[in-house]
Order: C-alpha cells, then sequence, then structure tokens
C-alpha cells in the first residue's frame, strides 16, 4: 500500500504487518509489550498511523514494504520456526535475509522441509487462518510398517488434543512411509495422530503449502517463488 493510503490512517497493527514486523495478531502482541512507540509515545492498540507520523519497535524506526518478499525455504532438522533472537537456532538468524522477514506459520524444530517467508502480515494471516482449509502435504517416515488399517484410521480423523482430526489424504508410499495432505495445523499434529495408532514418527518432511512446491531446493537454502507461483498463490488467497 502506498502512502496515498495512509491518509485516512490505518491501525497500527496493520501498518506493522505491512512493514514485515509480523502477523497482524504478532503485531497485536508486539504492541501490548509496549515495543512500540508513535512519535515517541507508546502505541496502544487501535491506534492509527497517518503519513508525518514516526513508527519505532525497539525504539528503531519502522517503514512500510513496498514489495512482498515470498520466500520458499527448505528448513533443516534442529532449527526454530520462531524469530526470538534469544534463540541461537531461529530459522532468521539461519536464513540471514537482508530484509526483514518472518516465517508463515511453524514447523516444529524436528521436522524438515517447506517454510514460507514474507515481510506481509495480511498474506501469512491469510494462509495461516484454518478457516481457509488451505492444503499442507507431507512425507511421513514412521518405526514400524504401515497397515491399512492405519492408513484407513489416519484418514478418517484422529481424536487429538480433546478434538478429533478433520478426515483427510493419506496414500501409503512405502513400508514404513506415507503421504498425507492436511487442511488444519493443529500442534504437532502429524505426530499426535500416529502416536494414537502406536507409530513413532521418524521423519517428517513437508513438501507442499497450497500450490507451492518444496521441488529438489536444497536443504537449508531458500528461493523466491516464481511469478507463476506468486500469481497463483495471490489469485488462491484472492489478494489480486
Amino acid at each position: 500500500m502506498s502512502d496515498e493510503g495512509l491518509s485516512e490512517g490505518v491501525r497500527i497493527n496493520r501498518f506493522l504487518s505491512e512493514a514485515g514486523v509480523a502477523s497482524r495478531r504478532g503485531s497485536d502482541r508486539i504492541i501490548e509489550d509496549g515495543r512500540v512507540t508513535i512519535d515517541g509515545k507508546v502505541a496502544v492498540l487501535g491506534d492509527k498511523v497517518f503519513p508525518e507520523n514516526d513508527v519505532c519497535l525497539d525504539g528503531k524506526p519502522v517503514t512500510r514494504e513496498t514489495c512482498d518478499v515470498i520466500l520458499a525455504f527448505n528448513k533443516p532438522p534442529g532449527i526454530t520456526s520462531t524469530s526470538d533472537p534469544g534463540d541461537d537456532r531461529n530459522v532468521i538468524d539461519f536464513i540471514g535475509y537482508h530484509k526483514r522477514i518472518y516465517s508463515i506459520g511453524r514447523l516444529d524444530k524436528d521436522s524438515e522441509g517447506l517454510m514460507l517467508m514474507t515481510n506481509n502480515g495480511d498474506l501469512a494471516d491469510k494462509i495461516m487462518r484454518s478457516r481457509y482449509e488451505h492444503e499442507k502435504e507431507y512425507i511421513v517416515t514412521v518405526d514400524k510398517d504401515v497397515t491399512p488399517e492405519f492408513m484407513k484410521g489416519m484418514a478418517n480423523g484422529v481424536p487429538i488434543l480433546e478434538t478429533v482430526t478433520k478426515k483427510c489424504f493419506v496414500e501409503m508410499t512405502g513400508s514404513r512411509e506415507f503421504r498425507i495432505i492436511l487442511r488444519q495445523g493443529l500442534n504437532r499434529q502429524i505426530r499426535r495422530m500416529c502416536e494414537h495408532f502406536g507409530y513413532d514418527v521418524l521423519r517428517l518432511q513437508r513438501i507442499r503449502i497450497m500450490n507451492i512446491k518444496l521441488g529438489n531446493l536444497k536443504e537449508g537454502s531458500y528461493r523466491d517463488i516464481t511469478k507463476m507461483e506468486r500469481d497463483d498463490l495471490y489469485r488462491q488467497l484472492k489478494l489480486k
């Protein structure tokens, strides 16, 4: 959004999300922690930002980005999805990108594969919100042979975390390996689903988020998504 869009003022959480600080919900938490100022005054939820205002986070100026950064990253095991500088294995420091970015959603520390990184809070929110049921695809290796009963149970819904998982697509790809496509993202969902049936996950790799595929991207590397991928992603998210 250009400065023209600021003429009526925008809410501070939206301003921060468009500056690549965090998603809107993440920005709310940062504001509540008293880390944001507008013209030297500590911001509160609901404050508006106008073109003439100076916004700072932890004392450093914040400006809105004019171009969306969207990166596909192949996360190695052991890297955490946090941006916490106190975590020496956080994904932001690992990537070392030259602009402020953050992860869209999470991939637990022991898991690997595709993560999307962006500076666009609205885009991140639309991908993460569970009501949109965007697909995420994984390849999973377990500690014993996969059975038809296990496949059927995984596909039809599993009681975990005081709920039942949504029905999903599951396909056996090896004696101890399967492919699964989820439309929700509960905490450590696949691991908990497997544990319900007495299986332990040995390897969990995410290979697709919506239309973005991991492909042959090397572990620990990132790439800008292509124009075709970007256009399709925006179309699905109704951003264009």
